[in-house]
């Protein structure tokens, strides 16, 4: 201990005080020294947004994919839909996502024979396919909700293909052989 008798309890409790007020202090300065040096458009969020704090740092975080092409050139992913995993090939040519009727029974969606009102040229000629929203599409940690796609036949479609729907809500580069989400 520091000291003994009478005088050392007031002695130790005049150093606790001490070291708490410096110690308050610090923290107090250390913020306002972090305010100063911080341009205001990063520590405040735009007023002119209307962003709550919580949501103008979660809107600049970022997540970024990169995918790698197959010996064939395309970039095959296991994407997340609704919860489960689906192999599908990205194709920036496809309007929509599309899915084919096997991969969407797995997602619970079962098409009625009069739900194909849609009609799209494919390489294989006319095909029609049904209407359909997907609540959430995750492609490694990218996430994109309520997507429109559609659902071909097992014999107009053999892979699933994650098209412009969801693409279009991510910025997308495609640079030697590496394709590369951000959200």
């Amino acid at each position: 201990m520091l000291g003994c008798g009478s005088d050392g309890g007031s002695t130790m409790r005049a150093l606790l005080f001490f070291f708490v007020f410096v110690a308050v202090a610090g923290v107090g300065l250390s913020r306002d020294i972090n305010k100063a040096s911080t341009p205001p458009s990063a520590a405040e969020p735009s007023a002119a947004a209307g962003m709550p704090a919580v949501a103008a740092a979660a809107a600049s975080a970022s997540r970024t994919v990169v995918l790698q092409s197959d010996g064939r050139g395309h970039f095959r992913v296991d994407a997340r839909i609704d919860g489960r995993v689906i192999d599908a090939v990205v194709d920036t040519g496809a309007s929509l996502v599309v899915l084919n009727e096997s991969s969407a029974a797995r997602l619970g969606i079962f098409p009625r024979a009069s739900d194909y009102v849609g009609r799209s040229q494919t390489a294989n000629g006319v095909g029609r396919y049904a209407p359909v929203r997907l609540n959430r599409i995750e492609v490694n940690g990218i996430t994109v909700r309520d997507v429109p796609a559609a659902v071909m036949p097992d014999d107009a479609l053999a892979v699933n293909l994650l098209g412009m729907s969801f693409l279009s809500r991510v910025k997308w580069t495609h640079n030697r052989g590496r394709l590369v989400l951000e959200q």
